[in-house]
Formats: structure tokens, C-alpha cells, sequence
């Protein structure tokens, strides 16, 4: 018998709350609300962000460096090869943990594979996809060393 009085629903205790916007029926049936409790947080300063390595090289396959590309660096914009599974908020982690900038926007590009021909011979150039980083105003990422 104790097992069949798991399943069985408890009464719940209704205790009366006089309310001048409600009937008086309608009054008895509400509950009293409880206090909400008061929360304090306690501001810790700001962390400056350290280089981390990790699970970045999941992501991100290498800077794409073209003419388009170094013209895109004049307006904090930044090409990378990625990885085909990378979304926009992997990629953004990414690059914030690697090069410790803030990331204001992720672009995507899914490159097609294209048909090539050398005589009869036919074959396939893969595809990839790629992602235009735009970062803060004032940052920067070295992304070929000196």
C-alpha cells in the first residue's frame, strides 16, 4: 500500500488572504506570497586576458593570408581557415582565448569545392570554410610573427 501512495496527489493547504481587488471567493483561494530574498554580489575588478592555447586548434586552422585579406586588416577585419563542424560562438571563444582581443563580429563563408581539368584528366579542388573576425577598435593580432 505505501508504493500506491507515492503516485497519489497531496492536498495543499489554501490559508486566506482578505484582497480588495479580488471577490471573497476568489480571496480565500489565493496564497500568500513569499519575501523575495535580497541577493548581494560583490564586484570583483576586471581580469586582463591571458593567452590560452587549448582547444583553440579544433577550431581554427590558419590565418588566410591574401590581398583581400591584408586589405581587410586596415578596418580591424581578420580572415582565418576553420575547421567545417566551428559555429560563430566557437569561433569567437576562440579567437578571444588565443590572441586576447574582444571579438565585435563573426562572419562565416562555406568555400565550395570546384571542378578542375588538366587535359582529360578531371578532378575536384576541395572546398573550405572561412571566417572574417572583426575586432575592437584600437586591438590587434599579429598573425604572421616578425
Amino acid at each position: 500500500m505505501a508504493l500506491r501512495d507515492i503516485f497519489k496527489k497531496k492536498k495543499i493547504k489554501k490559508t486566506t488572504v482578505p484582497s480588495p481587488h479580488l471577490p471573497a471567493k476568489r480571496a480565500a483561494e489565493v496564497k500568500p506570497k513569499e519575501k523575495p530574498r535580497e541577493v548581494t554580489y560583490k564586484a570583483e575588478p576586471r581580469k586582463v586576458r591571458e593567452k590560452k592555447i587549448g582547444e583553440t586548434w579544433k577550431i581554427l586552422k590558419t590565418p588566410h593570408v591574401t590581398e583581400k585579406a591584408t586589405d581587410l586588416v586596415g578596418k580591424n577585419q581578420y580572415v582565418f581557415k576553420i575547421w567545417p563542424g566551428a559555429n560563430k560562438v566557437e569561433i569567437k571563444k576562440a579567437i578571444e582565448d588565443l590572441y586576447g582581443v574582444d571579438v565585435v563580429s563573426v562572419k562565416i563563408i562555406n568555400i565550395p569545392r570546384k571542378g578542375r581539368r588538366l587535359g582529360r584528366i578531371s578532378g575536384w579542388r576541395t572546398g573550405y570554410k572561412k571566417a572574417i573576425i572583426k575586432i575592437k577598435e584600437g586591438q590587434k593580432i599579429e598573425v604572421l610573427p616578425r
